[in-house]
């Protein structure tokens, strides 16, 4: 899944003022801290966080140089006719041949500084556009105009409403924004905004359990996470890759073990899981990777893996049909392990019938190495 990134701007008021929003965005998971150069140091000293620098040269300790503050882009010095001998667009230049990553920062005062960021942004990595009186159709301009360049889309905000409109405009919406606030809730209430944002409900269908047996001992993998589920959330997995169970995760009491709420106990070494647009195999899984939590709905987000087990156990084989396509997983046999009903209630695999109804994600394309490609694959 592509989430939406969020860039924090402090390079106003004082210190103090400025350090409080800083560790705020680095506590809540910002990708980068826009600040003047002189403060990239202490910014550094707070945390390992990307630092955005505006500056006209590069920046010792910044990832990314940003270009414009004080210049044509936020209008201090007017813009040149053509934007022929334009300072931000050679300082840019300059600073991308000496392999810097560089963002363009322009101010939308009106349509000439549209035409100006649309320029900035054919030439940097990052586009950080601030709008006045008119801030939609000049995004949903930039939107369209840039589509096919190699550049980040951050529109300046000033709150989460703001940024939610940015991640919609257009459907697309913006790759990100740039938060301009001193309010320390609303730099959370624009991260939890992000974290779904621009992602869409994957397709949930019901399939016919068909089979159900015992096959004897496998080596299984359990996917434990940095992050708490809930009742109805789990992962995709199966033995095919156009056709996964919804497994849930380990988030239930039950009377033979606490509940980890952190846990889906996945499935066998070979299976595939959906991680965003793509499958990995469980066994090749390991700390630090990302996965795709989904619930009943279809409804996802990304969790991070924090340990993976991989121990013998004996398992089953669970089959079900889906609109005539026989669909295969295998578990562990054990009355933890759960799928999820067409009513979205977990039924562990122990107490799965033939005839019984159950939630699966499907898709008529074949993978390689992962990836979605069109061509005919049979897997049996």
């Amino acid at each position: 899944m592509n989430n939406k990134i969020i860039w924090i701007k402090a390079d106003e008021g004082n210190w103090d003022e400025r350090k409080a929003v800083i560790t705020t965005g680095m506590e809540s998971g910002v990708d980068a801290i826009m600040v003047d150069a002189a403060d990239v140091e202490k910014v550094k000293e707070l945390g390992n966080v990307k630092v955005a620098a505006f500056s006209s040269n590069p920046v010792e300790g910044a990832e990314i140089v940003v270009v414009g503050k004080g210049g044509e882009g936020d209008g201090t010095k007017p813009l040149p006719p053509d934007y022929a001998g334009s300072l931000d667009i050679t300082t840019a230049l300059r600073l991308k041949d000496k392999g810097l990553k560089v963002a363009g920062y322009v101010i939308i005062r009106n349509k000439d500084y549209e035409n100006f960021a649309a320029e900035m942004g054919s030439i940097c990595d990052y586009l950080v556009t601030i709008g006045t009186d008119w801030q939609v159709i000049p995004l949903e301009n930039l939107i369209a105009g840039l589509q096919k360049e190699n550049v980040m889309l951050l529109s300046g905000v000033q709150n989460s409403e703001q940024a939610k409109l940015a991640f919609e405009t257009m459907e697309h919406g913006t790759d990100g924004v740039m938060l301009d606030t001193k309010d320390l809730s609303t730099i959370k209430k624009t991260a939890e905004i992000a974290e779904t944002a621009g992602v869409k409900n994957l397709t949930i269908q019901t399939a016919v359990v068909t089979r159900v047996e015992a096959i004897g001992m496998g080596d299984r993998v359990c996917v434990d996470t940095c992050n708490l589920m809930v009742r109805g959330e789990g992962m995709l997995v199966g033995s095919q890759a156009n056709g996964m169970f919804l497994v849930h995760s380990e988030s239930e009491e039950s009377p033979y073990v606490a509940s980890r709420p952190f846990r889906v106990n996945a499935g066998a070494v070979h299976a595939y899981i959906k991680v965003g647009e793509k499958t990995r195999y469980l066994s090749e899984l390991k700390a630090g990777d990302e996965v795709t939590i989904v619930d009943g709905d279809g409804k996802q987000r990304t969790g991070v893996v924090g340990r993976v087990k991989i121990e013998r156990r004996p398992l089953i084989l669970v089959e079900a049909d889906l609109n005539g396509k026989i669909i295969k997983n295998i578990l562990q046999n054990a009355e933890t392990i759960k799928l999820v009903t067409k009513d979205k209630e977990p039924i562990a695999v122990t107490d799965v019938k033939v005839g019984d109804e159950i939630l699966v994600h499907s898709e008529d394309i074949g993978r390689h190495f992962g990836m979605k490609i069109e061509e005919t694959i049979i897997e049996k």
